[in-house]
């Protein structure tokens, strides 16, 4: 990861076939085009890929998650219980479809806790939206049978975990719909883009208009298309879609080389008494994007960084004081810091972020299996998720690495923390 290490001819190829038709929009101009149709062919291999009955390509996995929740009818004063480790981005999506991010506690899959969830269920609750972390899978099976028991939504956030698979099931394939991204820095990469996969004709319909301002798509003249539904702009470029395409047929490569240096590093620091690792509902099925692993305390794990730091060992991630990925330093979100006005005053009972209570070591429940996260006294209290967090570490496993390079960055990690 990610797949912008192994640009190739592959992917000058695909680009150059849309530059010399001179169509970039992603639909029409059906003589000009030359029968070169990136986008839509990018959906059908991706569809069979992962197995799903309809996939539809977008600008981004932010758009994606907009397009999931607005084609599943989630709206405004609507609960989404969400992880509080995820990119802020699914927070972002739940917010601007005008509903409530409500938190459930994480449990050692560094995703959403099937029990966790149960506890924050309320007659408000719409949907549930687990977020399949680092590459790999959330107990889903538990969490898609408790939505089908309480009859909510699943919307699958996938977006960091292209390929990874749970009993050979792909990710996303779960839910009613499931969103991936192609962004920089992901597995395979579009430069900017995301997907939505269904197996739902009516979901895909209303997907599929509403990323481009409602129209139908029905027939080949756009100006006579009808506009059945209110959309928004979440289209993406036939530039955009040509390098994921070239991508997408690396993945299984990708995938091979991403698991092949994970076990290395993963049985190196397997003989570390002090280390303990993520757990995995189905380590076949893992992407293998990252090696997350734990150390026995907060005071261990800040330690460790900076002495990888200190040795050049880097793609290392101490999510504890991520701006980006943990609810910890979501200050924005605390403060609903937007220029955007959501109808927050039509609400009642909307949770007053700015007092997340970040948990003492005397606070944390022990024994209980899993802490509630509840809002209780206009506070959301994760102490659970904070001390599973405040030990985690995520190393990034990149395709590049040579033979050399990867015996070398072992032989770092453990002078570091054996």
């Amino acid at each position: 990861m990610p797949g912008f290490e192994i640009f190739g001819s592959e992917e000058r190829k695909e680009v150059e076939d849309v530059l010399d038709t001179g169509v970039l929009f992603r639909y029409g101009f059906d003589q000009a085009r030359k029968g070169h149709w990136k986008a839509k062919t990018f959906e059908t291999e991706l569809a069979e890929r992962i197995g799903a009955g309809y996939a539809y390509l977008c600008s981004s996995g932010t758009a994606a998650l907009s397009v999931a929740l607005a084609s599943c009818g989630v709206g405004a004063g609507d609960e989404v219980i969400v992880p509080p480790f995820t990119f802020i981005a699914t927070i972002e999506a739940v917010l601007n479809a005008g509903a409530v991010p409500v938190f459930g506690e994480i449990d050692e899959t560094l995703c959403l806790d099937p029990e966790a969830i149960e506890e924050v269920i309320t007659p408000r609750t719409k949907a549930v939206l687990p977020v399949h972390m680092c590459g790999a899978m959330a107990r889903i099976d538990e969490i898609k049978a408790l939505c089908d028991k309480k009859g909510l939504i699943l919307i699958e956030d996938a977006c960091q975990a292209l390929g990874a698979a749970f009993n050979g099931k792909a990710l996303g394939t779960f839910g009613q719909m499931g969103c991936f991204s192609f962004d920089s820095v992901k597995t395979i990469t579009c430069g900017e883009g995301g997907a939505i996969v269904t197996d739902d004709k009516a979901l895909y319909v209303n997907a599929d208009a509403y990323a481009d301002h409602g129209h139908d798509h029905i027939g080949n003249d756009r100006g006579l298309e009808d506009h059945p539904i209110l959309g928004n702009n979440f289209r993406i470029s036939e530039l955009n879609a040509a390098v994921g395409l070239a991508q997408l047929r690396k993945l299984d490569t990708i995938l091979e080389k991403q698991r092949a240096h994970k076990r290395a590093i993963k049985a190196a620091l397997a003989r570390i008494p002090d280390i303990t690792f993520r757990k995995i509902p189905d380590e076949k099925g893992d992407s293998a994007t990252f090696l997350s692993f734990f150390l026995p305390d907060e005071s261990k794990a800040r330690n460790v960084v900076e002495e990888f730091g200190k040795a050049g060992i880097d793609a290392c991630f101490y999510w504890y004081d991520n701006n980006w990925h943990y609810i910890r330093k979501w200050d924005h979100l605390k403060t609903l810091r937007s220029p955007a006005r959501l109808p927050l005053h039509l609400l009642e009972n909307w949770p007053d972020y700015q007092q997340v209570k970040l948990p003492r070591s005397d606070e944390i429940v022990s024994g209980a299996g899993f802490s509630v996260s509840r809002i209780a006294g206009m506070q959301v209290e994760l102490p659970r998720s904070d001390e599973i967090i405040s030990r985690t570490i995520s190393m990034l496993i990149k395709l590049s690495w040579t033979e050399e390079e990867l015996e070398q960055r072992i032989d770092k990690i453990v002078s570091v923390v054996g």
